[in-house]
């Protein structure tokens, strides 16, 4: 929280360090190893720990030797360890905290010409953070370039600015609520006044970038240039093996589908060894564990064992039932913040196995988040028309990640205060996937008539590491594959509990983003007890699609014309219900 420059008299200091500690405290979930905060003059910062990288010295709040730059960081910096050996000269660390490097480096950026974004874009991880600098009387707020981590902004009645992890800590207190856009930062000294400033940026946003890159594949399937596979599966063995950096037990997220499967094969590739000596000391914990969820019987819990058994892993099957999902409702729309659809039917699930995790005494799982937004990995991606369409859709699917896919995965773990990595979605793998031709990731015809198999590059570079049928498993939606039954039974259930009557009215119950289906309305219903302001509601995404697709790829198909359905199986024709 930040008084806008204004020194805060000593009374309302205390009142509103107590108002920020009880703001904190909603978020006590995502951090539930340690609580800290910083009171100065015009500035207050509290911070949840949950300890993953040095548990015992890198506290938060973190405070520069001279006590005059105080950080507090929700997220993992990967490549701390080589920043630290670039800045040790300039700067005396006080903690082994991955994210005391941002401190320095915020430093040397002062001491330079204040390029923020050079200075973020230095930054491997996942994260958001926010710094006050005491001296200046600044603050700077930055988020990761795809959002993985969520952060909010909000301002109260005297204009009092505030950021925080959750929607759920500044509702109530803040008149205006803002998601904090991925890949942005904001300096409050900013001329013209502080607004969020976008700091990443690609070439690959533009179809022209990459429509000439060379291809893997020729225009019948055959590989012509194997180099590229194989760049692609060093390159996102370095994401997985970076992201290994962790002093507590971890483990991955395997539900039998292909993304998940190549993270967990890869991960224990390297987890025998611990990453942090450079793989020269064994791991402190050998044997990597894994998860998988499901309705009795479910397509994913059949094909997550497959895949485990193959791979090596410990395997751990946590079965739900319909009704303990459907109970978990309310909870699981507190927790993730959101009344959108596809994120309610497949936040419940992980909601669910989450608090197993926990339980089990695992802080953090790998997952397999944001490759089928890399490599067009949805069923209605098969209806693309040309490359242009196919890769204009990806770049669209990236930049939505943090609304849908990141958020699920971040509020649906740390619910249980489990942290979610996404290898994917690692800087320079995004780089490598969203440069390649796009021809090659396209479902294109093959001469026996059959169309490639979507993510047919990534099947080709992971192979031999999986099982056949895993590898070449068609792509089966989160809330789909856990038990086809679930969103059967939601579809019911909602339209038996919505009456037509309140559906009639939902433009005046609901006029910011009114419901378009009983299933929304019932799920916005119990949002909006929960946050009840319109700005609140803003936040949630509302737009039209069909199997995950944006708004824009519903014109690829006549018969898509008016359709809103999330689930895979809306594309008839290219969907096979058999594992």
């Amino acid at each position: 929280m930040n008084d806008g420059g204004r020194p805060i008299a000593e009374g309302l200091r205390e009142e509103l360090r107590g108002q920020v500690l009880e703001m904190s405290r909603k978020l006590r979930h995502r951090g539930p190893d340690w609580s800290g905060v910083y009171c100065g003059n015009n500035a207050i910062v509290s911070h949840e720990r949950l300890a993953i990288v040095d548990p015992l010295s890198g506290k938060q709040p973190l405070i520069s030797g001279d006590g005059k730059i105080i950080l507090a960081v929700n997220g993992e910096i990967y490549n701390h360890k080589e920043l630290r050996r670039e800045l040790a000269g300039s700067y005396e660390f006080r903690t082994q905290s991955d994210c005391e490097v941002i401190i320095p480096l915020y430093k040397k950026c002062m001491e330079g010409n204040g390029d923020f974004a050079a200075m973020i874009e230095k930054l491997s991880g996942i994260f958001a953070f926010a710094l006050y600098d005491s001296e200046r009387d600044a603050y700077l707020v930055g988020r990761d370039e795809i959002g993985v981590i969520p952060l909010y902004q909000g301002w109260d009645r005297t204009g009092r600015y505030y950021v925080a992890s959750e929607l759920k800590a500044l509702e109530g207190h803040c008149v205006s609520l803002e998601e904090f856009p991925n890949g942005c930062y904001l300096w409050s000294k900013e001329a013209g006044g502080a607004k969020p400033v976008r700091w990443y940026k690609r070439s690959w946003e533009s179809f022209q970038a990459v429509k000439s890159a060379p291809r893997a594949t020729d225009d019948k399937g055959t590989v012509i240039n194997p180099g590229i596979i194989e760049k692609l599966r060093n390159g996102l063995e370095a994401a997985v093996r970076a992201q290994l950096m962790s002093d507590v037990p971890y483990g991955v997220l395997l539900s039998g589908g292909l993304d998940s499967s190549i993270i967990a094969a890869v991960t224990q590739k390297f987890s025998r060894q611990r990453v942090e000596s450079d793989s020269r000391e064994g791991a402190w914990w050998p044997r990597l564990h894994s998860f998988a969820v499901g309705l009795e019987g479910s397509p994913d819990l059949a094909a997550a064992k497959k895949a485990a058994d193959y791979i090596g892993t410990v395997h751990h099957e946590v079965h739900f039932t319909i009704q303990e999902a459907l109970d978990a409702l309310p909870d699981v729309i507190y927790h993730i913040e959101t009344y959108d659809i596809t994120t309610v039917r497949a936040s419940t699930p992980m909601y669910l196995l989450a608090r197993v995790i926990k339980s089990m005494g695992i802080k953090m799982v790998l997952s397999g988040e944001g490759s089928d937004e890399l490599f067009g990995g949805y069923l209605y991606f098969h209806k693309a028309p040309d490359s242009k369409e196919f890769h204009e859709e990806l770049v669209r699917k990236v930049s939505k990640l943090h609304l849908y896919d990141c958020l699920r995965a971040n509020k649906s773990l740390m619910a249980w205060g489990v942290e979610g990595r996404v290898p994917f979605l690692d800087k320079d793998f995004i780089d490598l996937a969203m440069g390649l031709n796009p021809s090659d990731k396209m479902c294109i015809p093959l001469p026996d008539g059959k169309a490639r198999i979507e993510k047919w590059i990534l099947r080709k570079a992971f192979e031999d590491m999986l099982p056949e049928e895993i590898v070449w498993r068609q792509k089966e939606q989160f809330s789909d594959g856990v038990g086809y039954s679930w969103i059967d039974t939601l579809k019911k259930m909602t339209e038996e509990k919505v009456s037509d009557a309140e559906f009639q009215r939902r433009e005046s119950r609901f006029p910011v983003n009114p419901p378009k289906t009983k299933e929304e309305y019932y799920y916005r219903e119990i949002y909006s007890r929960l946050f009840p302001s319109d700005s609140a509601a803003r936040t949630v995404p509302h737009e039209a699609g069909v199997a995950c697709s944006t708004a824009k790829a519903l014109e690829w198909d006549a018969a898509w014309k008016g359709m809103d359905e999330p689930s895979g199986r809306a594309i008839g024709g290219v969907h096979n219900e058999s594992y």
